[in-house]
């Protein structure tokens, strides 16, 4: 090969892979641009009648494929599901909110508002109505005491969302599967002498409730942040987030056999998933109210009483299949 061949070859070899490095950092650098980032959560309040101001967490998304709302438990409040909020709020408007009683919520007066499920129930109806939100596209995935308020308000509103996700709670009046402190909340007899205890002893609960009866190795953290917010929000006004736990539980059972009684008309897509290891809720309860309504139930391996806590991907990976996604 002469020397004038020799430097045009070399000068090819060069100019191929400088193309090839120029397409490679095009390509890394749209993916990195295309990658999807946290959405922000917007953090306001609401009000939604003339006795009850919500704090609630929104995800806007400007073309969503659909809309998520989330029902929190107890001891929680909206935080809960903070960083579930941001990774779906890449493709879906989320909403979150505090119950009346929780997190900054109102705490209207027992005279003014009964802290029932059923109560619950309008309030998720209220708030439904006053954000706006299109039910067609509405998945609500509601755990713990926001889950018989959801299939109340779907009793009363078939139509109420697309498709409703519900676990880890007691749809029936079957203390039997129950931890026995909630069964003894449950019993007007020894109800007074629990809610007192549940608000002596605040720090442990908010220690230990996450986590209670999972082995060491399957046990996990949540942020400080939420912890935070529990605390701050455990007392607003003269009314304590176990004072109104205490007020749902004196409500349970009437509305419990209320939605038994009325069983066959829930009309409402619903999903039930439960934590393998609820040590609160045993998963019999899920099982009863799947077989008897015909419902898809999920038992998630070795998490507990509060699966959006403990795999947040599982969470979201249902939601995701709740809109026919994954």
């Amino acid at each position: 090969m002469t020397t004038k061949h020799k430097v045009r070859s070399a000068l090819q070899i060069t100019a191929a892979a400088g193309a090839a490095a120029l397409v490679a950092t095009l390509l890394i650098g749209s993916a990195h641009a295309a990658a999807p980032q946290p959405a922000t959560p917007d953090i306001g309040f609401v009000q939604v009648n003339p006795d009850i101001k919500l704090r609630r967490l929104v995800v806007h998304n400007a073309a969503p494929r659909g809309t998520v709302l989330f029902l929190h438990g107890f001891p929680e409040t909206l935080y809960a599901w903070k960083d579930i909020a941001s990774t779906l709020g890449q493709d879906y408007e989320v909403h979150a909110f505090d119950w009346p009683g929780y997190g900054e919520s109102s705490r209207p007066g027992v005279d003014k508002f009964a802290y029932a499920p059923s109560d619950y129930a309008k309030v998720l109806k209220d708030y439904i109505a006053t954000a706006g939100i299109d039910k067609q596209h509405l998945v609500i995935y509601a755990t713990d005491i926001g889950a018989l308020p959801a299939l109340l308000a779907a009793l009363d509103e078939p139509a109420i969302a697309k498709r409703i996700i519900v676990g880890d709670f007691a749809p029936f009046n079957r203390p039997q599967f129950m931890q026995e402190r909630l069964q003894a909340l449950k019993d007007p007899a020894t109800a007074d002498a629990v809610h007192a205890a549940f608000n002596r002893t605040r720090d442990e609960i908010l220690q230990n409730a996450f986590t209670r009866g999972l082995p060491e190795s399957l046990r996990y953290e949540v942020t400080l942040e939420f912890k935070a917010d529990i605390v701050h929000g455990w007392q607003n006004g003269a009314l304590t987030s176990a004072d109104a736990f205490y007020q749902y539980y004196s409500h349970f059972t009437h509305d419990q056999d209320h939605f038994e009684a009325n069983l066959g008309k829930l009309t409402t897509p619903v999903s039930v998933i439960w934590g393998e290891k609820d040590i609160y809720i045993h998963k019999e309860m899920g099982e009863e109210l799947a077989g008897r309504a015909k419902l898809d139930m999920k038992v998630l391996p070795g998490l507990g009483h509060y699966p959006h806590l403990q795999d947040q991907a599982a969470t979201i990976s249902e939601v995701r299949a709740a809109f026919g996604a994954r």
